[in-house]
């Protein structure tokens, strides 16, 4: 291949095509079909790269800290879990199209973050962009927002995602700007973004490190409007089968 072709095929983003040039040239010599047929089974090998690239740049750009799938879970382990629910959302899908939020609550170990990072992940894979976050990360990023006035730009950001993970919740404490801020965010994805939640805490809980009863009960009442809430407050710790997974 000649330089000036090949930073044509750079130009172009063909990188597949400069890597196996040689390949498909000897393809191309061998080939008793016509060369419509090669140049569709070219394009169409390049398409795929493009595609599996894009998907694994998504998955990456997500900070999902453990990549767990639902067909990984340890449903056996879990009897308490309804199985059969989770799988029928999980298979329909419904959950992006219709802006549908999930609530996981229950005590550590028993599964939360995995079940909500298997949700989030089939998103990605299916063409999405999503984004991994711990509650005290995007708490602490709200508040230094305010210090540099960039808090329309990391609100931004944050709406921009769908679907957004949003772990542990509950784990800090506010001041009432990080609140007010975490509520527009969530207010203003409230059907418009699927927003998946872990917390340890129950709804009757939130008020302990909202402190703001009025922004609690609005807060809850847009997530619990238009979501699922799986209750996991009587499953069992996981902990011995999730070791070195992350929290659960």
């Amino acid at each position: 291949m000649d330089e000036q072709f090949a930073q044509t095929l750079k130009h172009l983003r063909l990188w597949g095509v400069v890597t196996h040039w040689e390949e498909y040239v000897a393809l191309a010599e061998q080939a008793d079909g016509s060369p419509l047929r090669f140049l569709r089974h070219v394009l169409e090998e390049e398409s795929s790269r493009h595609t599996e690239n894009a998907r694994r740049l998504r998955l990456l750009r997500a900070k999902i800290p453990d990549p767990w799938r639902m067909e990984t879970f340890p449903f056996e382990r879990q009897p308490n879990l309804n199985k059969k629910r989770l799988l029928a959302l999980y298979d329909a899908f419904e959950y992006m199209e219709k802006h549908h939020n999930f609530c996981f609550i229950g005590p550590t170990g028993v599964g939360k973050t995995s079940l909500a990072t298997a949700f989030l992940i089939q998103a990605i894979e299916r063409g999405y962009r999503g984004r991994y976050v711990l509650f005290s990360d995007l708490i602490n990023e709200l508040f230094h927002s305010i210090a540099d006035h960039s808090e329309a730009q990391v609100l931004g950001r944050y709406l921009a995602y769908d679907p957004l993970h949003i772990d542990e919740l509950g784990y800090v404490e506010m001041e009432p700007t990080q609140v007010g801020l975490f509520f527009t965010l969530m207010h203003k994805r409230h059907r418009q973004k699927c927003t998946l939640i872990t917390s340890n805490l129950g709804f009757s809980e939130w008020g302990s490190f909202l402190k703001n009863a009025h922004l609690t009960a609005a807060l809850i009442d847009r997530l619990t409007e238009n979501s699922y809430v799986i209750n996991m407050s009587k499953c069992r710790s996981l902990r011995p089968v999730l070791q070195g997974k992350g929290e659960a």
